[in-house]
């Protein structure tokens, strides 16, 4: 019976890492892409409850502050005053995120330029009044490495994705 020799042995080692330093970035990068993907259909669940605000209140967008530091902070941030809108609260919480939603309550930032409008006559800035080409919640931190932007938006118009475009036509 003939065994294998080390110099086979370390062929078939030298294989086995390389095959696995080609497998590793891409497993990285498939849960980058699930990542960006969870996050999406949390923005479009935080969308949902903005609008049960927006049919409760007028029509009127919530007065919040775009964010906060910790959740010891009291001022009316998103994931409190959305929160009886939103029936899982983890819909704040990126699955990139492994930080913020922890310490400030949410990984997601409020357009705060956008506080107090009319929903129907929405205005960014003078920039933009296009529905689709608003931002109403971005994420904090560029955490979706695989996209241009590195960071999903929700818009006015209820779609949610990750890039922002609010001049051109996607």
């Amino acid at each position: 019976m003939r065994g294998f020799t080390l110099l086979e042995m370390l062929v078939v080692l030298a294989i086995a890492v390389i095959l696995a330093s080609l497998a590793i970035p891409a497993v990285r990068m498939g849960m980058s892409r699930a990542h960006s993907a969870k996050c999406l259909s949390n923005l479009r669940g935080i969308g949902v409850g903005l609008n049960g605000w927006l049919a409760d209140n007028n029509m009127t967008m919530p007065p919040l502050a775009a964010g906060r530091r910790s959740r010891d902070e009291d001022v009316p941030v998103m994931d409190t005053t959305l929160a009886h809108y939103i029936g899982d609260q983890r819909l704040f919480a990126c699955p990139a995120d492994k930080v913020l939603a922890a310490a400030t309550g949410t990984s997601y930032y409020w357009n705060s330029v956008l506080s107090g409008q009319s929903a129907a006559n929405l205005n960014f800035l003078s920039l933009a009044t296009d529905l689709s080409k608003i931002p109403v919640v971005v994420d904090k931190e560029g955490w979706h490495i695989h996209s241009e932007d590195k960071v999903n938006h929700l818009f006015a118009d209820g779609h949610a994705a990750n890039r922002l475009r609010l001049f051109t036509t996607p």
